[in-house]
């Protein structure tokens, strides 16, 4: 018999969840203010505020489960949800990744090293915060801060800068986080299902531009075992202490050959979107599977990948599809400076066939300049 899922959300990240769910026969039911969301081309649209009762209740009618595309989602709604049938990710998730004051406490319960930090809620505090972290700090929102949203940077520390800073965010509660001399990003996303299983994808490494995710490598140049089951540890660490189920990514940056968490992402992720061409399962299944108590699949890379988001306008479509081992996805979304419209997976064999084919994607695309070898997985 065929089921239904309930997404909270119809942005790109619910449109590809029913696009990896479709072959399972699974149907979609999508709640969303807009009634252009992008999901509602593959599913059925509910348009309403996620906050209105009668919405919510005809999002969960005769769903095998709910579950959300994006972490923001009001406490009251997922608790809402809760009460009308099984919904994944757990509310406590939820509530846990909606607050990075609850995300560090959460890093700290679990021994999992992160940058230090102060909580600050007052103009006054925020100068002498920034000195005792060390300069320069960044002042970050505790909630609804989102690709370099809701930050500023402390240069020097001084009380004038701090309440300026402050008030530049609106005075809401703050936390004052030390910059992380990292040598790069990397993410590690996981999987839970029934009975506690895990399963957790090879580390990423990304690359950002003004904070929005650009590219991600996959897996990681130069992973090592060490740095993979070091990763995996932490994020199965996260896993089990939320009670978790579904898919989950953290956020880390390696310094001096070891992980600091930054920060979690209670859903599918930007920078698991190679999984859908470059992994045995993609994370969109694998969330689905979980959600639904069926056995997880294979987390294991298919050769190496890169994945560059579509920011602002997409490019041209004949061009990226001439790049070998290309596959172009359009979501949907009218273009509009710095959004996300679309990304392109480029797959390979081995490094030295993603580089040959970044190079080629690089003259319709633009991509970050790195430095060195943007493809020498595994090297």
């Amino acid at each position: 018999m065929t089921e239904i899922v309930g997404v909270v959300g119809g942005g790109q990240l619910g449109r590809m969840l029913a696009i990896a769910g479709l072959p399972l026969d699974l149907r979609f039911r999508f709640l969303d203010p807009d009634p252009a969301a992008p999901a509602g081309a593959v599913g059925e649209l509910v348009v309403g505020a996620y906050e209105d009762p009668d919405r919510l209740a005809a999002l969960a009618q005769g769903a095998a489960a709910v579950t959300w595309e994006f972490e923001n989602v009001p406490a009251a709604s997922a608790e809402r949800l809760r009460a009308l049938g099984p919904v994944y990710p757990p509310p406590p998730a939820l509530a846990v990744a909606q607050d990075r004051l609850q995300e560090k406490r959460l890093f700290e319960r679990l021994h999992i090293p992160c940058a230090a930090y102060r909580a600050v809620d007052a103009p006054e505090a925020v100068g002498p915060a920034a000195r005792a972290v060390g300069l320069p700090a960044r002042l970050k929102t505790r909630r609804l801060g989102y690709d370099g949203r809701g930050q500023v940077v402390l240069e020097r520390g001084t009380d004038a800068e701090g309440a300026a800073a402050l008030a530049a965010l609106g005075g809401v509660p703050c936390l004052v986080e030390a910059s992380v001399p990292f040598e790069r990003e990397l993410s590690v996303i996981g999987v839970r299902g029934g009975a506690g299983r895990v399963a957790v994808y090879p580390l990423v490494e990304n690359h950002h531009a003004g904070g929005i995710l650009q590219l991600s490598l996959a897996p990681a140049p130069r992973l090592s075992a060490a740095l993979q089951a070091s990763g995996a540890a932490l994020c199965v660490r996260i896993l089990e202490a939320l009670d978790y189920r579904g898919v989950l990514a953290v956020e880390c940056f390696q310094v001096a050959g070891r992980l600091l968490a930054s920060e979690i992402a209670p859903r599918v992720h930007n920078s698991g979107h190679w999984t859908i061409e470059g992994a045995e399962t993609s994370q969109f299944e694998n969330h689905l599977r979980a959600g639904l108590g069926w056995p997880l699949g294979s987390t294991a890379a298919r050769g190496v990948s890169a994945m560059v988001n579509c920011l602002g306008t997409l490019p041209d479509a004949d061009a990226v599809l001439a790049v070998p081992g290309a596959h172009l996805h359009r979501y949907g979304k009218a273009p509009r400076a710095q959004r996300k419209v679309g990304h392109v997976t480029v797959a390979a064999e081995d490094a030295g066939g993603l580089r040959a084919r970044l190079a080629q994607l690089a003259t319709v695309l633009p991509l970050p300049a790195l430095g060195r070898d943007p493809a020498a997985a595994g090297a």
